[in-house]
């Protein structure tokens, strides 16, 4: 399977999957119109990547900055990776990176993993 990048443009994310290393990652700042749109062709590569079983994946989000449609997109991949580890499929390990002065996105992780009630959704402070 191919690796899906899209490099980081004005108000989108970075994008950086990388299939044969089973690393995929968000990163930086969303809040660009058409957020839907723009995570359309995302939840398509990573249905087609979770089709296939024996995946051992780390999912990193490491943003700066996002809107709420963006976070219901990132919950909605969440999901995606909380129910092909549930299947027993794979193994999927979810990191959500803050800085430790930034209440805000530690209270987001947070709030993703008590609406997600997934242990394996890690929250990582970094200077």
């Amino acid at each position: 399977m191919q690796d899906l990048i899209i490099p980081q443009e004005g108000f989108s994310p970075k994008v950086s999957f990388l299939a044969s290393k089973g690393l995929l990652e968000i990163s930086g700042n969303s809040y660009q119109e058409g957020t839907p749109e723009f995570y359309e062709p995302i939840f398509q590569w990573l249905d087609t990547y979770l089709d296939q079983p024996g995946k051992e994946l780390q999912f990193n989000f490491r943003m700066s900055y996002f809107n709420t449609s963006s976070s219901k997109c990132f919950y909605k991949i969440i999901e995606k990776l909380k129910n092909y580890d549930a299947s027993d499929k794979g193994k999927v390990e979810v990191n959500w990176y803050y800085k430790d002065d930034d209440e805000d996105m530690y209270e987001t992780g947070m709030d993703y993993l008590n609406d997600s009630a997934w242990k394996k959704l890690n929250l990582i402070s970094y200077k």
